[in-house]
């Protein structure tokens, strides 16, 4: 199987001049993560979700705090991106993707755009079928964060840890899961001003038996864990098998599942930790 019996077509594209808005929108009118920015010379960079999402802290620099649908791509984009053949074989692509953390590769010939072979697209190659795997050979620990913390927090250890977040209620119970589209496709500022609306949280600190509680005030925050998160979250148990899994992904249009016994999270399973054995 080849770059060609996978890649997704027409492919989307976007110029360096124009601005993040006009990217975003094509990205959720296509339901897609990345596009191509491209010239008259030919592709001259990408650009992601993550990039936009990754954006969003307040410690970025003065042009970066700006409304972020006015910054032009360029700005954000990824020069100079990795790129294929339509005859490059998919475990070769895999491989590409794994060793320098892409998540999607143009492929090029006589140099134009003529496809693009994503993550998703090797999901739902054949190569899945062979994976014979329990969920708990593969799912990682999950990293956690409260439903009260801050954006600027949840960017920080996402980029930090370059991995998903899973959001949890007081008592440690499941509450959300927070991903790069859930950063890139917020709209976090209020249309009047072109702030962010802020507010103040109140959070649980302590319960005692008898059922009294005590409650602090945490410091205003523009946005917090639970306005960002998606919930319900997809769950699956630890003896389930991967191509179960793979199931359940294509079938709730997810990238990732959290690993659950009751109400206890185990871990959390990703579509790259499966790409990862496609590319063994």
């Amino acid at each position: 199987m080849i770059a060609s019996d996978i890649m997704t077509t027409p492919v989307y594209v976007v110029g360096p001049s124009e601005n993040i808005a006009h990217a975003r929108n094509l990205m959720l009118k296509h339901k897609i993560s990345r596009l191509p920015v491209v010239q008259e010379t030919g592709l001259m960079g990408i650009i992601t979700k993550k990039d936009i999402g990754y954006r969003l802290r307040h410690t970025e620099p003065v042009w970066r705090r700006r409304p972020i649908d006015l910054v032009p791509v360029e700005l954000l984009m990824t020069p100079d991106p990795f790129s294929v053949k339509p005859d490059e074989v998919v475990k070769t692509i895999a491989g590409l993707m794994v060793t320098h953390d892409i998540s999607g590769l143009p492929v090029i010939e006589d140099l134009k755009i003529v496809g693009i072979v994503t993550k998703s697209d090797i999901f739902r190659s054949a190569y899945l079928g062979s994976l014979t795997l329990e969920v708990s050979d593969l799912m990682e620990d999950a990293i956690t964060v409260s439903r009260y913390h801050s954006l600027d927090h949840i960017v920080n250890l996402m980029i930090e840890r370059d991995d998903k977040l899973v959001v949890v209620n007081n008592d440690g119970t499941l509450a959300g899961i927070i991903t790069e589209s859930n950063l890139a496709f917020y709209k976090c500022t209020d249309k009047k001003s072109g702030d962010m609306p802020e507010k103040d949280i109140i959070r649980l600190r302590k319960e005692e038996s008898a059922g009294r509680k005590y409650y602090r005030d945490v410091m205003s925050v523009s946005v917090v864990a639970e306005d960002v998160m998606t919930g319900p979250v997809v769950t699956i148990s630890p003896e389930d098998r991967i191509c179960e899994a793979v199931l359940l992904m294509r079938e709730k249009h997810v990238s990732s599942l959290v690993i659950v016994e009751g109400d206890e999270i185990k871990g959390i399973l990703k579509r790259d930790d499966i790409i990862k054995e496609v590319a063994k």
